[in-house]
């Protein structure tokens, strides 16, 4: 089970944009993928058959998951992810801080 997961709301703890917050659009490997974070000039060609125009844009570009810690809105800090293991047998992910659900 991984500990981060699409959609959770992170916060970074490391790099240029350390204390950035933002979701998390994509999980691959070791490597995240976070919404208006790490965003990186691109120089792109144009594509006339794809209707693409040529220029600079911007990208977000991803970075490694130690980089980033889940945000936990109750206390409004950064927070560290367990996972403990129900009495029904359910395996869920809980803050180490508070022993709360992360998934609600």
């Amino acid at each position: 089970m991984n500990k981060l997961k699409k959609g959770d709301e992170v916060i970074v703890i490391a790099g240029k944009d350390k204390g950035k917050r933002g979701a998390i659009a994509l999980v691959k490997d070791d490597r995240v993928l976070i919404d208006g974070v790490n965003v990186a000039k691109k120089h792109q060609k144009p594509n006339p058959n794809a209707g693409v125009a040529g220029g600079i844009v911007d990208k977000e570009m991803p970075m490694h998951i130690s980089n980033v810690a889940i945000f936990n809105s109750a206390s409004g800090k950064a927070d560290r992810v367990g996972i403990k293991q129900l009495d029904d047998g359910r395996k869920v992910r809980v803050f180490k801080s508070t022993g709360e659900v992360v998934d609600a």
